[in-house]
């Protein structure tokens, strides 16, 4: 149902959001499966802030990962689609029925070709050892164009109890699961996303001083889009900064920043944050603003199941809140939008090998992918992983990596 030809693929039209199906099509060919995927409701909540960048929650009472979903765009139609296929990804990776294999990396490695796990992101208190018994599921690597076996946990996302053999060896996130109307859009998604987590916690990494030397002057950015977004945050009294944390693989990405400054309601809104990565610094600057303004609904809805009393205690802090006023109105932007690299691919496949490209030229050698589309529903679905990228950093806790180690100077 939602296959395009490679054609389409190949010669696609120049849109900012890079989508080769517009957002209204996608929603019209997507509503006859949302019972098949317990997606109960659409709640359109821009209404609950004053920024007015659409933003909508996605209800899946049954889910076995978040029961929501949170979508955001520049128009309501957008929104919706990004909350549906977030929560589509999910249903998708918490009913998998491709093959696995159970046994310890040294059990398999003489039979199989393996990841290394060494070169995946683990939690600080990972148990594991080469001589655990952990599932296993295979992925196309799209750099050596063979097959590896990579940890099951790191492409699932079905968290009932019990939990598989060998949980908790590596970080089980969303990280890398993405889908669109097309494989290489989903796979363009997926490696985006994978290298934004990567540049955020190498950025966060980095003592306060250094990050203020990224700071994104944005009176430089000129795109329309991005000037109606600013300009929405601005009509509403909330600060923005933005910082630029594209890594060495100059993928443009940012972090961004919103704090309500104005006296009024919105003080009881914690400082909220978005980050966006894309080949083109425009999308990727668009994809951080809009996901802080969802960030801002999501506190403000209440509606996430897996934020706690003591998250909205400490976001709401006063001395949280004076510290990020304090750094966007003090510190002083630095960086020319104009002045960083973009990316101008024709074409999904182009847009693809310019992404392998930048891999490679870091000395990254693989880019695997699990293929979790359905023959009945036809969404391209996949989970990417980046074997040497960093993991998403948490509060339990990431153990670094090669690249994270570079920065801490270790």
């Amino acid at each position: 149902m939602f296959r395009r030809s490679n054609e389409m693929a190949d010669h696609l039209p120049s849109l900012s959001w890079r989508r080769i199906v517009p957002a209204e099509e996608t929603l019209t060919r997507m509503r006859p499966l949302l019972p098949i995927f317990g997606i109960t409701r659409i709640a359109n909540v821009t209404g609950l802030d004053s920024v007015g960048i659409p933003v909508v929650m996605v209800n899946r009472p049954n889910a076995r990962a978040l029961a929501v979903s949170q979508g955001k765009g520049t128009s309501l139609a957008a929104a919706k689609v990004s909350g549906l296929m977030e929560a589509i990804e999910s249903w998708h990776a918490e009913h998998i029925d491709l093959p696995l294999k159970r046994g310890s990396y040294e059990d398999l490695r003489y039979s199989n070709r393996l990841v290394d796990p060494a070169a995946l992101p683990r939690p600080a208190s990972s148990p594991y050892t080469p001589f655990m018994p952990l599932l296993w599921i295979e992925a196309d690597d799209l750099i050596a164009g063979v097959t590896a076996w990579v940890p099951y946990e790191l492409v699932h996302m079905d968290y009932r109890l019990p939990f598989p053999q060998g949980h908790g060896c590596f970080l089980a996130s969303s990280n890398g699961l993405a889908s669109g109307n097309h494989r290489l859009e989903a796979i363009i998604h997926g490696l985006c996303e994978v290298i934004e987590r990567d540049a955020r916690t190498l950025w966060s990494l980095r003592d306060e001083e250094t990050q203020d030397e990224t700071r994104l002057d944005l009176e430089t950015v000129a795109d329309p889009l991005c000037r109606r977004l600013l300009t929405r945050f601005a009509c509403a009294g909330v600060e923005v900064g933005v910082w630029d944390m594209t890594s060495d693989l100059g993928i443009p990405s940012f972090y961004c920043r919103v704090v309500q400054g104005s006296e009024g309601p919105g003080q009881c809104i914690g400082p909220a944050y978005g980050s966006g990565t894309h080949l083109i610094r425009e999308v990727a600057l668009a994809r951080a603003l809009t996901e802080a303004a969802q960030c801002r609904l999501t506190y403000i809805s209440g509606a996430r199941d897996d934020l706690l009393r003591e998250d909205y205690q400490r976001l709401l802090a006063p001395a949280e809140q004076a510290r990020w006023l304090s750094r966007i109105r003090l510190g002083a932007p630095v960086r020319d939008f104009n002045a960083l690299p973009t990316w101008g691919g024709r074409s999904l496949r182009g847009d693809l090998d310019a992404l392998l490209d930048r891999l490679a030229a870091v000395g990254l050698a693989q880019a695997l992918v699990v293929d979790l589309t359905r023959r009945e529903f036809g969404i391209p679905v996949v989970r990417v992983i980046v074997p040497g990228l960093e993991g998403v950093q948490t509060s339990s806790g990431l153990l670094p990596g090669p690249r994270a180690r570079r920065v801490l100077g270790r």
